[in-house]
């Protein structure tokens, strides 16, 4: 028997986050990372798990909201623009790029070039691929994602990332 398609959509991820929205006691910023950010801005057209970053007190809200209303959804969230063991600058947020204004959820997704940076850290075939794919719909010159990743703090072997970002940028570009 074939397993069931796990993939989300962006209108399952828009009823998601509306519901989200009806529990929150006043508005919050999310920002969509990685394939959710690819797929709110059409780059994709599903995502696997829900990936999203903003303002810490934000985040905490939208966790405990995430606790007391089922969704069978896999979310992960980080604070202040934590992605993964990446942090980014704090000009994140408002590098960032509105998708919608839903109920009580200003939803934003990653600029591009930091939806490219944040994929450099992990970089399995899938993220080469969402990096592909992100430089290519959004003409991402290569000097804005060198300048960016030298901006990245990284949690871990920075010898490895440096590495990573090279690769990339001889790959990519």
């Amino acid at each position: 028997m074939p397993s069931p398609d796990r993939r989300i959509y962006t209108s399952r991820l828009l009823e998601f986050l509306e519901l989200m929205g009806q529990e929150l006691p006043r508005k919050i910023v999310l920002v969509a990372a990685g394939g959710t950010a690819l797929t709110l801005l059409r780059v994709k057209r599903s995502t696997r798990d829900i990936d999203l970053t903003g303002p810490g007190e934000d985040i905490e809200l939208f966790r405990q909201t995430l606790k007391i209303v089922p969704h069978g959804v896999k979310v992960d969230t980080w604070p202040d623009g934590q992605i993964f063991f990446q942090f980014l600058p704090s000009d994140y947020l408002k590098r960032s790029r509105k998708v919608k204004q839903l109920q009580n959820i200003d939803l934003r997704a990653l600029h591009p070039v930091d939806i490219v940076v944040t994929k450099i850290g992990r970089l399995d075939d899938r993220d080469k691929d969402d990096i592909r794919d992100c430089v290519r719909a959004f003409k991402i010159r290569r000097s804005a994602v060198a300048r960016r990743a030298s901006q990245v703090e990284y949690v871990g072997s920075m010898e490895n990332f440096e590495y990573q970002v090279q690769y990339v940028l001889r790959h990519f570009f």
